[in-house]
């Protein structure tokens, strides 16, 4: 059995600066039609930074669909046209004011396929330099900085609810030589 939904007709909701969200009408695998809300989103980038002093960049922001604040990896959303390397090494700078000098990439995720076409692009730096922080004018964060045994403590005590930020914790535990 094939599971494709194929769409019927789709009317745009509602178009943002960030999101477009859809209204879909299916044909579902046993010919019966039903509706489905899409949110069109361009894609995002993260960044698990480890400073020379073997410490994570973590930032803690407010996120209001949430109504709390999160600690998570630096992130930001893809500009129109903007390949993924080059965004995670614009928002890395923009939020932490520290540069990588290279980038390896952890994975690319969709964090809720559910209803959302965002794709994030998860990536690894460990060669950092001191750059200079450059927010957005609406974006206010704070830098917080986690030890390898805290990145640790954190997995274990499941403290951490942003799902970008587990998956490049897990890829630390995982991956990095704690002994560099």
């Amino acid at each position: 059995m094939q599971f494709e939904e194929k769409t019927i007709s789709k009317e745009s909701i509602y178009k943002g600066k960030i999101i477009e969200v859809e209204k879909h009408k299916v044909s579902l695998p046993n010919n019966e039609t039903a509706y489905r809300e899409v949110v069109k989103h361009n894609g995002a980038v993260a960044i698990c930074a480890l400073t020379p002093n073997q410490e994570v960049i973590l930032v803690k922001q407010y996120r209001k669909a949430l109504e709390q604040e999160l600690l998570e990896i630096p992130a930001g959303k893809l500009e129109p046209g903007e390949d993924r390397e080059s965004a995670a090494m614009r928002e890395l700078e923009e939020e932490t004011g520290y540069k990588a000098e290279k980038l390896t990439l952890i994975g690319e995720v969709y964090g809720t396929p559910g209803f959302s076409n965002e794709k994030i692009s998860v990536y690894f730096a460990d060669t950092l330099v001191e750059g200079e922080v450059n927010l957005d004018e609406d974006e206010f964060v704070e830098k917080v900085f986690y030890s390898l045994d805290d990145v640790k403590k954190a997995v274990e005590d499941r403290t951490i609810e942003d799902a970008k930020t587990l998956i490049a914790f897990h890829y630390l535990l995982l991956h990095y030589n704690h002994s560099k």
